[in-house]
Order: structure tokens, then sequence, then C-alpha cells
């Protein structure tokens, strides 16, 4: 046996990070273990508001306000000639107004490196490839960098890694989404025309087509992401290698094809990402929780990615806190069942989008404003609020609001 700890963190991004710094700062041993080398892409580079809350109680929120990141102040919609304009400060739930759109490399090193300094440990390029799980603690075997195979006796495990879904794998614990497979391609690009473009603090979304949509979000550094999403055989009428694909995609939106003409990419090839959501069958188990991406990763439409990933692991840290100090914890009650609606609201907006229900209800003309404010609260990430109706009836109100304009529409 080579170290002995409280909580063994698995995976160094935002749910591991803000984990492991809730739990160290009650005074208990923590160690994370991180398959990749930092810094390192991933996605998920806008944030929503309700992931400042996480940050602060992490003791997190200063490092990444030293950063300088873009500030993020709202969620701007285009479809054609038709925008929907949303503004965190007008928003129902009281809470955070703004928050941060990030290169996720440097954000999520930002959280790494601020850990260590506080004093907890952190081991890049280590893998965990096995757990034995006993009546008061586990066995975790890694593997290291220098491929040396070593164990860690740990009371409790957080596994927040994200896509690597380590304890999900290991236990037979993964189960596919409801949500269909869709596809994703993006870069960065370089954005010289953005102040030309007069577009404030914010992530655009266009509709390109009732099924495909693309992110466009401006970084502090001068770079912009832009991303297509839709279903994979969108994709195949644009041929070539992975960067002429992209700039033909581009072309395709006038927007973009005028803010971006000329411009360079600020990678040498653009990513895809497919088939991405996927789930499990419970979210903790005897001696573990699992956090973030490893519960469900839905779609990147409405950026729930790094909040259901920062409360998620919010909300398991100090239950382990809890469960350390000899309490009872109920998981069921107290985190799975909670995190379930949070996601299910997600997923609710996120189906709505695709089957056109939302945009009924975002291009409507002459909105009601104590609606719009609601459904702001969602996209700031307040799907926990169950004071706001388009939360806690979030299926029957969507669909019954969208079905009352369709019909509106029709009567004109």
């Amino acid at each position: 046996m080579n170290k002995e700890v409280d909580v063994l963190v698995i995976g160094a991004g935002p749910s591991g990070t803000i984990a492991a710094s809730i739990i160290h700062k009650s005074g208990y041993s923590v160690q994370i273990v991180e398959k990749m080398k930092f810094p390192r892409f991933v996605i998920g580079e806008s944030l929503l508001p309700r992931c400042m809350e996480a940050l602060e109680e992490a003791e997190l929120l200063e490092a990444v306000k030293a950063k300088g990141f873009q500030q993020k102040d709202g969620a701007k919609f285009v479809m054609q000639d038709k925008i929907c304009d949303f503004n965190f400060s007008n928003q129902f739930t009281k809470g955070w107004q703004w928050t941060w759109q990030v290169p996720r490399a440097d954000f999520d090193k930002t959280l790494a490196d601020e850990c260590e300094r506080k004093g907890i440990a952190i081991s890049y390029e280590t893998e965990v490839t096995g757990i034995e799980i006993f009546d008061d603690h586990s066995i975790i075997t890694v593997k290291e960098a220098n491929g040396n195979t070593t164990t860690i006796r740990a009371k409790f495990i957080v596994d927040g890694s994200g896509y690597g879904r380590v304890i999900p794998r290991l236990f037979g614990l993964e189960k596919q989404s409801s949500l269909p497979p869709r596809k994703a391609l993006f870069s960065h690009v370089k954005d010289p025309r953005r102040s030309a473009a007069f577009e404030p603090n914010r992530i655009i979304i266009y509709v390109h087509d009732p099924k495909t949509w693309i992110w466009v979000i401006p970084f502090s550094n001068g770079n912009t992401s832009v991303g297509y999403v839709g279903d994979p055989d969108f994709f195949e009428q644009y041929k070539g290698t992975l960067k002429e694909q992209f700039l033909s995609l581009v072309a395709a939106e006038p927007e973009l094809a005028i803010r971006f003409e000329n411009t360079e990419l600020a990678w040498e090839e653009p990513k895809v990402l497919q088939s991405w959501s996927v789930t499990t069958d419970t979210f903790f188990g005897k001696g573990f929780v699992l956090t973030g991406n490893v519960t469900e990763f839905l779609d990147p439409v409405f950026s729930s990615g790094v909040t259901l990933a920062s409360v998620s692991a919010q909300m398991a840290a100090k239950l382990v806190i809890r469960h350390l100090k000899g309490e009872q914890v109920d998981w069921q009650a107290e985190y799975m069942t909670p995190m379930s609606k949070g996601i299910d609201v997600f997923r609710t907006y996120v189906n709505a989008w695709y089957d056109g229900a939302l945009f009924k209800i975002f291009f409507a003309e002459n909105p009601d404003l104590g609606i719009r404010a609601q459904i702001c609260s969602v996209l700031a990430g307040y799907v926990w609020d169950e004071s706001n109706s388009f939360v806690l009836k979030h299926e029957k109100n969507v669909r019954t609001l969208a079905n009352f304009l369709t019909a509106k529409e029709s009567s004109v």
C-alpha cells in the first residue's frame, strides 16, 4: 500500500476540483488523480451563473477572477431575421447575474493549480485501473505516468472523471441516454472583427436549420469558439478535411461568413465530438459518489455541462463530509433525487429545442416578460428553484406555452 487518504477524487476538471476543495477545507485529506496532462482541451466553454455559487463555496472564485476571462451576461438566439436576447440581470431567480466564457484548458488548469496551492495533491497522467470496495474503505489501483502501479486506500471516492466515466465503466453502471446521437464540429477562430459585430458579453446561438445550430463563444484572448451541432448525417454533405468542412459550414451561415471571412483558425485542425449523451443506473454506491458528466451529459445547447458538474460536486462534497463525520446520509433523497430533477429540467429544454417547441417560445412576438424571466433563470442554471413554475412543472408548462403560441400564430 502506497498512500492513505480520507477521500480520493478521480478527475481534476471542475467537478473534481470543486469537490476536492470543499472537502479539503473541512480538514480532510484529499488526493486527486487525473488521467491527462494539464492543460488539455475539453468542451464546455460557456458557463452559467449558477456555477458561481459552487466556485465561491469551494473558494476557487477569486483565482478564476484573476485570470481575466470573458464576462458573460446572457445568451442571444438568432433564427434568420428573428432575435431572442436573454440578459441574466432579468432572470426570475435571485442569484448571480453573470459568469464567464472560458477556454477550458486555461480554466480547468486554474482550478487545479489553486487546489494544489491549497495543499491538495494532484497526480497527473495517473489512471485508475481497479477499485476494491470494502466496508469502511476502498483500495484503488492506479497506473502512474512512469508505468508503475501503486495503490491508494481511501475512506471515500468522488468520481468526477467526466467522459472517462471510471466507476460506471469498472462496475458496469453505464446505460444509453434517451437523447438521440448528435455530432459537433468546432474550432477556435481568430476574431478581429468582433468589435465591428458589436456583440456584448454573451454567447450567441444561431439556428442554422431546424435540426442544426451553431455556438459562437468569444473569449478575452481574441479568439472565438465556433461549433456546429446537428444530426451526424447533416455533416455528410460537407466534403474534404475537417478544416475544409468547417470553413464550408462557416461560409454557409451569412453573418458568420462576413465576420470570419479570411480569418485564421487558432487550431491546426477542428475537433469532432459525437454521440456524447450517456447516463448511469445510479449516481452513488457503497463508498463512492459520481459527479459531473459521470452522472449524465445531455447536450451542449444550453451549456448545462459545467453547471451540472459544479452543482453536483458542491452537493456531493457536503454529503461526503457528513458521511466522514459519521452522520447518516440518505444518498437517494439528498443527492440522486435532486440531481435527477435538475437534469430532467435541462432535458425538457434540450428536447424542446430540437423538436422546435422552444423556437415558438423564444421567437414569439410580444413575449410575456414574466415568463421570459422564468425561462431566463433556467438558462442561467437555476434549475433547482421550484418557486419557478417553468422549473417545477417544466415539461407541462413548456409544452402548453408552445402549443398556445402555435395556435395563436395559426389563427392570425
